[in-house]
């Protein structure tokens, strides 16, 4: 992991509003709404379009609801479909990299996130402001942590 100062970065895309309780469960959002993402949303990848997970809306901290727009980076999406834009905001953020075949690298990413944040003693205090992921590739995740 690493810490890096982000620019502000818009993204465009669908979102839904969940818990990491309803997550851990079979009734968990998060898998549909990247379904009907990849359905409804053709990203322009050969043009340097990319794929972003945002998480924001936090109510509290990983036990309260929080929104995810499963989204990318572009400016033209089909008119049928209902997108929402979101604006990433400038900070700092800690970065956790997986590399490998999705799922697992998402999953053990934000194992990596839960495992960290849970000690006492770790250098840096979450925000629960807006996290975010970037998807450089197919096999590629940076989970992007907002940090004071």
């Amino acid at each position: 992991m690493e810490l890096r100062l982000v620019s502000e970065k818009t993204i465009n895309g669908i979102s839904t509003r969940t818990n990491n309780a309803a997550e851990m469960s079979p009734n968990g959002k998060i898998p549909a709404l990247w379904q009907s993402f990849d359905e409804s949303i053709p990203v322009d990848y050969k043009n340097g379009e990319r794929v972003y997970g945002a998480y924001y809306n936090y109510e509290s901290d990983h036990n309260g609801m929080f929104t995810v727009l499963a989204g990318f980076d572009g400016q033209s999406y089909p008119s049928n479909v209902d997108i929402e834009q979101i604006t990433i905001p400038k900070g700092k953020y800690l970065v956790f990299t997986y590399k490998g075949e999705m799922p697992q690298i998402a999953i053990d990413a934000w194992t990596e996130v839960w495992e960290y944040f849970s000690n006492e003693s770790c250098e840096h205090q979450r925000l629960f402001s807006t996290d975010f992921e970037y998807y450089p590739n197919g096999n590629e995740i940076e989970v992007h942590i907002a940090v004071q």
